[in-house]
């Protein structure tokens, strides 16, 4: 029976410091994961917009296709979804095929960030 790989893509929050060390782990060869990483969270929301995390989910294990067939699964016009797709492979996370179609590499992704308030004076 063949293994099953489980191909998943971290989003996080971490410095630029983080992403150096991370940089230097892998250069040395240790396997470090896939990740796009953001210097905040405000950031990673407001790239990571709903729209765009309901295109990754409908392309997660779906191998490529056009943006046509992605907007018809999805419902929204086409225009507005090669809007958001272009955002998308700009930051890497989805790859433009030699054939012009496009693909989300991942089974899943997994969003990691922390929000803390300021703390309350007594």
């Amino acid at each position: 029976m063949a293994e099953i790989t489980m191909r998943t893509l971290i989003v996080d929050v971490s410095s630029l410091e983080e992403v150096n060390a991370r940089v230097d782990r892998a250069v040395a060869g240790d396997v470090i994961g896939t990740r796009r990483s953001f210097v905040s969270a405000d950031l990673l929301l407001d790239f990571m917009t709903s729209k765009r995390l309901q295109i990754l989910k409908v392309m997660t294990g779906a191998g490529p296709i056009s943006i046509r067939e992605l907007s018809r699964r999805i419902g929204r016009d086409v225009k507005a979804v090669h809007g958001d797709v272009q955002a998308l492979i700009a930051r890497r996370f989805v790859i433009k095929t030699d054939d012009g179609k496009i693909e989300f590499p991942f089974d899943e992704v997994r969003v990691n960030f922390v929000l803390s308030g300021a703390t309350q004076a007594a």
